[in-house]
């Protein structure tokens, strides 16, 4: 998969291995006024995604990257994957995914970072 960073570089063709949120979603079925979702990391570190923008396959929480464990620099023990976003919104050392029903600006969205992080629309900041 590839990935973008809000910086203007990209990687392509990276292998990221880990569980499909898909599968995850399907067994802790979220009410059905659940629209956001926060994903809680280490050092108070958060940002939030549309749950219809996880609800895909090629979303992952990771533990491994091209062929190897995830090293600390890289987000272990999880890291969430969301390959349609910009990087940021891969949210390393992950800890929790809360649901919810209004969105809430993240960490790097409450300092100018734009929400919708799409890298073919370049929504980089607000």
């Amino acid at each position: 998969a590839d990935i973008h960073c809000v910086t203007g570089w990209s990687r392509l063709g990276d292998t990221w291995t880990g569980v499909p949120l898909s599968a995850i979603l399907d067994r802790v079925k979220p009410k059905p006024e659940a629209k956001y979702v926060m994903a809680h990391c280490e050092y108070g570190y958060t940002t939030s995604v549309p749950l219809s923008v996880l609800d895909d396959e090629q979303n992952l929480l990771c533990y491994a990257w091209n062929g190897h464990d995830l090293t600390p620099d890289h987000g272990w023990p999880l890291r969430l994957f969301v390959p349609s976003k910009y990087f940021w919104k891969s949210a390393k050392w992950l800890r929790g995914l809360e649901f919810m029903e209004r969105n809430r600006l993240g960490f790097w969205e409450q300092r100018g970072y734009h929400d919708e992080a799409d890298p073919w629309k370049e929504t980089r900041y607000w």
